[in-house]
């Protein structure tokens, strides 16, 4: 069973924040510790939605978010696809891929070129599951302990279904 992913809602921070929280202590991450910012989850309409970007969820029945994953702009050409996070008992089952889909699909459909991401070194699966789209690495920094290591990928265009 996959996740349905459906845009964020207002009623989804509670849920966000807390999968976030649970996500970044299964890797020895803690908000606040340099590596990772906070300050877009207050402001998700404004930092994603309402830029041309997107902020999706993924639900399984019952109304659970299980994954989550942001899109947000860098510039014209170029996005950020962040915020990718699947809870510990649901990893391991293409949520996260499924996810990586369609955000690029998404940023494909807004007219993006680019999309840039980061992770760490204390995040080998998600390290690999990059490596699979097709994501290169570009550069490596040490922030707040951590090795963060930031890649991209280069978009195909969305396909058209408007006909001639």
């Amino acid at each position: 069973m996959r996740p349905r992913l459906r845009r964020y809602r207002w009623s989804d921070l509670e849920s966000v924040w807390a999968l976030h929280q649970i996500c970044l202590a299964q890797v020895g991450l803690a908000p606040g510790d340099g590596v990772y910012y906070e300050d877009d989850f207050p402001r998700i309409h404004e930092v994603y939605l309402a830029d041309r970007g997107d902020f999706l969820v993924g639900e399984i029945p019952g109304g659970r978010i299980v994954s989550m994953g942001g899109l947000r702009r860098i510039d014209d050409t170029t996005a950020e696809m962040c915020r990718m996070r699947v809870h510990p008992e649901f990893q391991r089952r293409g949520f996260g891929a499924q996810m990586v889909v369609a955000l690029e699909e998404r940023a494909a459909e807004l007219g993006y070129a680019r999309l840039r991401g980061d992770t760490t070194l204390n995040q080998p699966a998600a390290m690999e599951m990059y490596r699979k789209f097709g994501w290169r690495e570009i550069r490596r920094e040490e922030r707040g302990g951590c090795v963060v290591i930031y890649g991209e990928k280069n978009l195909e265009p969305a396909m058209s279904t408007l006909t001639q």
